[in-house]
């Protein structure tokens, strides 16, 4: 198969990112929905449907927001300001959902943990679309550095790149793998699930982002990287609640 993969239908070339991005975001909803019906979900419908609203909502603006942060030296013209506007990232999605959710939860008054729920439709819905972003090749800015090792792989330009979207399709395997046997095995209190999920999938991001082709840099981390720490202080309780056992409230 060729990379970039660029399937036609009725001599018609499909999007096959965008297709694969639509598929992830039905499959993991539906996923989602069959988990909740499945546990002892202590937030009534209501609740939890302005939650969700706030999850997407945070998700729309913060995907944008990083999208556009990624590469703020951009020339403004016409072209390029629309193509900043189609520019959204998972790294975004999931800060700005996190946000929203909490916003939501204040607005309605809502206490309980929600994101547990979460954690493996948005594993399987990242996966799917990782999956897009490797058949497209250099087509999405998810590819990586130039290299000389084994890994190496032609993504469509004819040159040798590490093939990130693979490096992190196989850690979403791990990771739910990890996490599914950490629920059945661990006493987790309710929301400590997804504080995992988000500390160790920043975690690896912040990682792979030194073999990507960042253009924009501040203090010599990316607007990701940069993103990654504000998680970890986000999170620094629970962090300090892990690797050093604290009993913190």
């Amino acid at each position: 198969m060729q990379i970039p993969f660029q399937p036609e239908i009725f001599g018609i070339t499909l999007n096959i990112h965008l297709i694969l991005e639509y598929l992830a975001f039905f499959i993991a909803f539906r996923y989602y929905v069959i988990l909740r019906k499945k546990s002892d979900d202590h937030i009534n419908s209501g609740n939890r449907l302005s939650i969700i609203l706030g999850a997407a909502l945070g998700a729309l603006i913060g995907s944008r927001l990083i999208g556009v942060l990624e590469n703020p030296l951009v020339d403004f013209s016409e072209e390029n300001i629309i193509q900043l506007l189609n520019t959204k990232t998972i790294m975004g999605g999931l800060f700005g959902g996190l946000l929203g959710v909490e916003l939501a939860k204040k607005i309605i008054g809502e206490q309980s943990s929600s994101g547990d729920l979460f954690v493996f439709p948005i594993i399987l819905g990242i996966f799917i679309g990782r999956i897009g972003c490797f058949l497209s090749g250099i087509n999405e800015f998810t590819y990586g550095n130039v290299t000389n090792s084994i890994f190496g792989m032609d993504l469509g330009d004819g040159l040798l790149r590490h093939p990130t979207s693979l490096y992190e399709l196989i850690f979403l395997i791990l990771l739910f793998i990890g996490l599914q046997q950490l629920r059945k095995r661990a006493n987790l209190k309710n929301g400590e699930l997804f504080k995992i999920f988000m500390l160790a999938y920043f975690a690896f991001r912040f990682c792979i982002e030194f073999i990507k082709p960042n253009v924009f840099h501040i203090l010599g981390l990316s607007t990701i990287q940069l993103l990654c720490v504000i998680c970890w202080l986000y999170y620094s309780k629970t962090i300090a609640k892990l690797l050093l056992g604290w009993k913190l409230r």
